[in-house]
């Protein structure tokens, strides 16, 4: 009887490789959907034995993954031996995966063990949000608390509400202090932690985790939900001023601000912004107290007055104290009969590429112009020259043989000298298309103009 229970004892042990043989219990805390690492310790003599990790009660079936097959479907194993840990990393957590596990070390006779509880949370925090609002430009402060016992513990805060990775992806860290934009500030006394933000943009908008380092367990966290609001005014318009004329800007401000210092700036953020009242003297602001408002008169718009402008009474630029006025600028043009008028936009922008493009086009054009009729006229003058030069000769030879014909008697009436009369008075206007010039131009003349022209002058050459 006692050897069948000895042998049963042995084979319950053999079955349960001598897990009563587990030396302390290591505590993991894990997040669903994340991974986690095991590690465990071995005493020296033990590096070149195999280690593994099994689950349950560690039968056979239970050994997820050993050192001599250092990768099995989500398990991975790695063995320090000078630090004489090895570490089983397990991903793709779920659920089911909470529970105990064993380290072993295979060696003759028992294995040794250490026993592993594997605690698992949802990825996710928090019951309760801190909801924080600001604007953009401005900077905001974060508080964080904490129990008095994390006083020394490692402070962060992350964007995003996922705890796993937050540490990872911290902003900042409470042994820096300072990261760009922001800064954490640690109140030991009062249990709390701070972090400012600086410059807010909008996009500083979202979740945001601060959290508090813990060696054995989660980390623990509090949740804060940021707003950043676009920085705004009491109220924004639009209005369009024409090139050369006078333009007043209107600016409404709060009562309790009669007595501040009214300003008009320019440009597209009203934290980099040019005071133009004080710079520019076409600039001209008059205050009307009684109407909680002053207006500002530009006396002679520009086209480069074109833009954003802020006017407000606070110095602080506290928000919704504010009017914020888009300028556009036109020009102004008259149509040829005068009865109407055009107004197009002049955008800075759009004046310049107006200039560049268009002006040497059209002085290209009208150059070509010009130059075709310069040629045009001299060409046609030329040959207007030359016809005129051949005409005038055979004129004046047969001028010449019709003068004599006169003189000797030839002709029996006055036609020819009527003729030769006419002839003298055109050549003598024939000066008018280039006084100055040496060369005569001659009128041209048709063909019954010629010498020749009546039956008595041909019966005289006959002759």
């Amino acid at each position: 009887m006692m050897w069948i229970l000895h042998n049963l004892l042995f084979t319950i042990c053999i079955a349960l490789r001598c897990v009563i043989s587990a030396v302390g219990v290591i505590h993991v805390p894990g997040y669903v959907g994340s991974e986690v690492n095991v590690s465990c310790s071995y005493d020296e003599g033990y590096e070149s034995y195999e280690k593994y990790l099994c689950k349950n009660n560690c039968g056979n079936s239970d050994v997820l993954i050993t050192t001599s097959n250092p990768v099995k479907n989500k398990y991975r194993i790695h063995d320090d031996k000078t630090a004489r840990i090895f570490t089983t990393t397990i991903s793709d957590l779920h659920s089911v995966d909470a529970g105990k596990y064993w380290c072993g070390v295979t060696r003759t006779g028992k294995d040794i063990y250490t026993e592993v509880k594997l605690k698992l949370v949802q990825d996710r925090c928090c019951d309760t949000v801190t909801k924080v609002q600001s604007y953009e430009g401005y900077s905001e402060s974060v508080s964080c608390t904490y129990e008095s016992q994390y006083q020394n513990n490692l402070k962060y805060i992350c964007r995003g509400n996922r705890p796993s990775t937050c540490l990872q992806q911290a902003l900042i860290t409470s042994d820096k202090k300072q990261n760009g934009r922001f800064r954490l500030d640690d109140d030991k006394v009062l249990g709390k932690f701070t972090v400012t933000i600086n410059s807010l943009v909008k996009s500083d908008s979202g979740s945001y985790l601060c959290g508090v380092q813990r060696n054995s367990d989660l980390d623990v966290f509090s949740a804060v939900e940021l707003k950043v609001k676009e920085w705004c005014c009491v109220k924004s318009s639009q209005i369009n001023g024409t090139v050369g004329h006078p333009l007043t800007l209107q600016c409404p401000y709060p009562p309790q601000h009669r007595d501040n210092r009214k300003f008009l700036c320019k440009g597209d953020h009203r934290n980099k912004c040019t005071d133009m009242v004080a710079s520019q003297s076409r600039f001209v602001i008059e205050d009307n107290a009684s109407s909680s408002s002053f207006s500002v008169t530009i006396t002679k718009i520009q086209a480069d007055d074109a833009g954003t402008y802020w006017c407000g009474s606070d110095s602080q630029w506290s928000h919704e104290n504010y009017t914020k006025i888009h300028l556009s600028v036109v020009f102004q043009q008259h149509t040829g009969n005068g009865s109407s008028t055009v107004k197009t936009p002049a955008q800075i922008s759009d004046a310049g590429q107006y200039v560049v493009y268009t002006v040497p086009a059209v002085l290209l054009v009208l150059i070509c112009v010009l130059v075709l009729i310069v040629y045009k006229c001299k060409h046609q003058k030329a040959k207007g020259n030359e016809a005129a030069m051949n005409r005038n000769t055979s004129k004046t030879g047969g001028l010449e043989e019709v003068m004599g014909a006169a003189e000797n008697g030839i002709y029996g009436n006055d036609e020819v000298v009527r003729y030769s009369e006419k002839q003298t008075s055109k050549s003598a206007c024939n000066d008018y298309d280039d006084a100055g010039e040496d060369e005569p131009d001659y009128e041209n003349v048709t063909q019954s103009e010629e010498i020749y022209c009546n039956e008595d002058c041909h019966k005289a050459n006959r002759r």
